[in-house]
């Protein structure tokens, strides 16, 4: 409980520092979430191949691609938390608006500023948590369990990253919902 009112803190810390240096932290975040963005489509791409070609060793030259089950699996989570917070900012993700769109435009206003601060909250208790299970990984040296025994947290870290981006641009949301001529 302790931990989580001390992360409450440091996510009001962020927002209050946010609000201060919007100007510099609104395109830097804009500019990490397109390469994070182009990052996520290289490595989808870079699967595809991967995986058309372990069928092609498989089946056409008998002779499967080791780890390749292990690899395409660690890079399904880089491929979503990379692209995570672009799709926040382009509203992408799929949402339940029946009764909000039923609100007056200075209700939908509020009840954005409402779900986005409980969706930084919840974001921030995510990322540090899967860092710290990250973090973990790392210690522990934490490999896949078949060769060629790949390490588990490079790929989990992406976990946090996404997580963090995604509340950072959730916060730039808010400040610009509260004051939009001054955010």
């Amino acid at each position: 409980m302790q931990e989580l009112l001390i992360l409450a803190i440091c996510v009001v810390a962020v927002m209050a520092v946010a609000a201060l240096a919007l100007p510099y932290l609104g395109p830097t975040v804009r500019i990490i979430e397109r390469v994070s963005l182009f990052g996520s489509v290289a490595i989808i791409l870079m699967v595809m191949a991967f995986v058309g070609s372990e069928v092609v060793m498989r089946y056409v030259f008998n002779s499967p691609i080791p780890g390749h089950l292990e690899l395409s699996e660690l890079l399904v989570p880089v491929i979503v938390f990379l692209a995570l917070s672009f799709t926040q900012a382009t509203h992408g993700h799929v949402g339940m608006d029946l009764v909000i769109d039923a609100l007056t435009p200075e209700g939908r206003r509020r009840a954005a500023i409402v779900t986005l601060s409980a969706s930084i909250f919840i974001c921030a208790v995510v990322a540090w948590f899967s860092f710290k299970n990250a973090y973990q990984m790392y210690e522990y040296e934490d490999v896949t369990m078949s060769p060629p025994y790949f390490e588990t947290w490079t790929y989990a870290m992406t976990i946090p990253i996404g997580y963090l981006l995604c509340a950072v641009r959730m916060v730039i949301q808010v400040l610009n919902l509260i004051n939009p001529q001054r955010f």
